[in-house]
């Protein structure tokens, strides 16, 4: 049983730290953030709302330079500045702003930031579990090794959340009447805007997946639409 302590610390450690990150966000959220304006977009934030049953689809700009969309844990809905300037300057367009929303709305709807906690404080015990076995026989790099373990672990569950975020997305866009491509033409856009493109991060620990699998995906799932 005692030996079970340090995991059990581990994993309250963890959930501690992971609800002090999201009360963090939150505040940051709150003094750094006003609502949409852009009425090109909030137009077809309209007509997703009309396709979800919905009133509105509340959408906020969280005044940070990074292009980059959230769902808050709170669930709503932020756009960064940062795309924000990117659409005025004709970079991104309101339709692929609204790709970002829905890609947004269906961490929410799928309640990714709760299976985001579970998987965090997993990911941790496996850390300290697999440390305490590899240092035994190999000391100093057993810690290595369970760290990138555990990284590959939380990466690839990430991906999975970010592949059922998209097919959520496709699904809203295509019943908004707004359809897929603007989806497809952000996500080859994205790596140059982000600057994602040649960090030369191995695919396994990479937190989102790669554009051309996430363009596959959409592609696929049409396909199957089509048909059916």
């Amino acid at each position: 049983m005692l030996k079970l302590v340090p995991i059990l610390l581990a994993i309250l450690y963890a959930l501690a730290m992971y609800r002090f990150s999201m009360w963090r966000t939150t505040k940051a959220l709150d003094t750094q953030s006003h609502p949409l304006q852009e009425r090109e977009i909030t137009r077809l934030a309209d007509k997703m709302a009309v396709a979800l049953g919905l009133p509105q689809i509340k959408v906020h700009v969280y005044r940070i330079d990074p292009i980059n969309g959230l769902a808050a844990p709170d669930g709503r809905i932020f756009l960064t500045q940062g795309f924000i300037a990117a659409f005025k300057s004709g970079v991104v367009t309101a339709e692929e702003l609204a790709s970002v929303i829905a890609h947004e709305l269906g961490h929410v709807a799928l309640g990714h930031t709760r299976r985001r906690m579970i998987d965090f404080t997993g990911q941790n015990a496996v850390f300290m579990m697999l440390s305490a076995v590899l240092n035994r026989f190999i000391p100093g790099i057993g810690m290595v090794i369970a760290r990138t373990v555990s990284s590959a672990l939380a990466a690839r569950l990430s991906r999975r959340d970010e592949h059922e975020a998209d097919a959520y997305a496709s699904a809203l866009l295509v019943k908004a009447g707004i359809g897929t491509a603007p989806q497809k033409s952000l996500f080859r856009k994205l790596d140059k805007l982000t600057g994602a493109a040649g960090t030369g991060t191995p695919a396994w620990l990479l937190s989102h997946p790669h554009t051309d699998d996430r363009i596959r995906a959409i592609e696929a799932r049409e396909a199957r639409w089509l048909q059916g």
